[in-house]
């Protein structure tokens, strides 16, 4: 798994979106480290924080546990967590789960 933060700590300017992009496996050897950093960038994010999941080539349960869990500890910071650009398997294992209700997509 890969982490690409395109504003680090810092720069990230209030007016545009704090973006990050994955890439690999987001699993169950993954999914501490991910959460760890993506509990980082929440500290620093804008008001909306979208994860490009174009790059992501596996996703289990971990994975998304992680995502859900990001988007709790995201509100109540008044961060809009959203996913972008996810693969047709991401897409449909969002669907089955239900999680594309809750967990918002950009374009």
């Amino acid at each position: 798994m890969t982490v690409i933060d395109t504003a680090p700590l810092g720069v990230a300017s209030p007016s545009s979106p704090t973006t990050v992009h994955l890439s690999g496996e987001i699993d169950i050897f993954t999914s501490a480290a991910l959460r760890q950093q993506l509990m980082s960038t929440l500290h620093y994010s804008t008001s909306l924080l979208i994860l490009d999941l174009s790059q992501v080539s596996f996703c289990d349960a971990g994975g998304l546990a992680v995502l859900v869990g990001i988007q709790h500890r995201a509100r109540p910071m008044g961060i809009t967590l959203a996913l972008t650009a996810p693969r047709p398997f991401m897409t449909r294992l969002l669907h089955i789960t239900g999680l594309d209700r809750s967990l918002p997509m950009v374009a």
